[in-house]
């Protein structure tokens, strides 16, 4: 049912309630995970552009998305990583369409108010405009 499923990680304790659904998934359907995250900060939005060195955001994310990985496939389980640069939701989508993508697997942990009113959330931009299934998982309140 599952082939591929993108799995996107914000790099915070809210994934560790989107890990279990995912590899259970996994194992049940033998599908494979691609593990997302998107470095959304300055150096990261404008990395092509200005032709800038990988900051310590982006360094620190691509060791988050290696050591998840890793705990995945001692598992079994067939994990690739992707880290990508800019807007959440865009490359989100770009990356499960250019995939093969057949689910879109994500965390939700509340509204942040002010800031979901200004700028919309990764969520709800990625749920009105994916082409295949989201999986939205809430998160557990540590």
């Amino acid at each position: 049912m599952y082939h591929k499923i993108l799995v996107a990680l914000e790099n915070s304790q809210f994934d560790q309630s989107l890990i279990p659904h995912i590899s259970q998934l996994a194992r049940q359907f033998g599908s494979e995970l691609l593990l997302v995250h998107v470095a959304d900060g300055w150096v990261a939005r404008n990395y092509d552009r200005l032709k800038l060195a990988e900051s310590q955001e982006m360094k620190d994310d691509r060791s988050y998305l290696e050591a998840t990985a890793a705990q995945l496939r001692a598992e079994g389980i067939t994990v690739a990583v992707r880290l990508a640069l800019g807007d959440p939701p865009t490359e989100i989508l770009n990356i499960a369409g250019d995939e093969g993508c057949d689910l879109i697997a994500m965390t939700t942990h509340g509204h942040r108010l002010i800031g979901d009113i200004l700028f919309g959330s990764t969520i709800e931009k990625v749920r009105h405009k994916a082409a295949v299934p989201v999986l939205v998982v809430r998160a557990a309140k540590n």
